[in-house]
């Protein structure tokens, strides 16, 4: 039973990261009426990204913000002017083809342009470990579980209880009528795509430290997380944290308890299942999103 609580936990910690980056395939549905299948690479560039200003001396917490600010600038608004905004009035195939094929190009340019090896990522919390009840966790698991669970339903609120949020959330359900009620849509859309960056940046510091910064580090880590948005439930915010916490265990478990080799297996399962039984996601609704 000791093994299993561990196991658990751990599994909490890593959902943590994958309910993060789910949040962000959320968070574009909900607020922008778009899909983005480059979402890995918008977490693995980041990291390359902080490396970067760390190796130029810049300590952690400094080169994160630096880094939020380059990200808002080129994985949110170069992304939306570049690749969505043209696409967009198409419908929603063209933007995911094309999202597609951007993780495709950016994978194999950050291969051939910088390093195909993987480089080690500093941790943001201390190298300590707790024995709770016989159960050993680390700090970093600790910290991962409570910072990203904080950055989710920090968002949440901000949706949901925000005249901004609410703003974004009616830009996507209808353009045209949010217009004649005096939102700034541009604007409103643009809001949808940074914060899709700063949660990237977030979602970097916290997986890198166990990923490594990597250049295909973006590939499977973008696969779950849209599996856990998809289980969770696409249009629920709360739903990427229950798919991700989800997808985090159940591969613990699956790794323990069946065999290493169906680790990766695990969310593709519950996505098939889920969907099979309840289309919608768990916590997913059938109606139209209200405002």
């Amino acid at each position: 039973m000791t093994d299993f609580f561990q196991l658990f936990f751990s599994g909490l910690a890593t959902g943590s990261i994958y309910a993060l980056a789910a949040l962000g395939f959320t968070l574009l549905w909900q607020a922008a009426g778009t899909i983005n299948f480059a979402q890995g690479e918008f977490v693995m560039l980041p990291a390359f990204a902080m490396l970067g200003f760390m190796s130029l001396g810049a300590p952690m917490l400094v080169s994160l913000l630096l880094t939020g600010i380059v990200a808002v600038v080129v994985l949110g608004w170069a992304f939306k002017k570049a690749v969505v905004d043209p696409l967009f009035k198409f419908g929603m195939m063209p933007i995911v083809v094309a999202t597609i094929g951007l993780s495709i190009a950016v994978r194999n340019a950050m291969r051939a342009g910088y390093s195909a090896e993987a480089h080690p990522f500093p941790s943001l919390f201390a190298d300590q470990i707790f024995n709770i009840g016989g159960v050993t966790v680390t700090l970093a698991d600790v910290g991962t579980l409570v910072l990203a669970l904080l950055i989710v339903f920090a968002t949440q609120a901000f949706l949901a209880k925000t005249v901004t949020g609410r703003a974004m959330q009616a830009v996507a359900q209808n353009t045209e009528s949010a217009a004649v009620l005096g939102i700034n849509v541009p604007r409103m859309i643009f809001y949808t795509f940074a914060i899709n960056a700063v949660l990237a940046c977030a979602a970097a510091l916290l997986v890198t430290p166990t990923y490594l910064a990597k250049f295909d580090m973006g590939e499977s880590l973008g696969t779950k997380a849209f599996f856990a948005a998809i289980i969770g439930g696409f249009n629920n915010s709360r739903g990427a944290l229950l798919g991700g916490l989800l997808v985090g265990v159940s591969e613990n478990l699956a790794a323990a308890y069946i065999s290493p080799s169906y680790k990766d297996a695990v969310a593709l399962v519950i996505f098939m299942v889920v969907i099979l039984f309840k289309p919608q996601g768990l916590l997913g609704k059938k109606e139209e999103r209200k405002v």
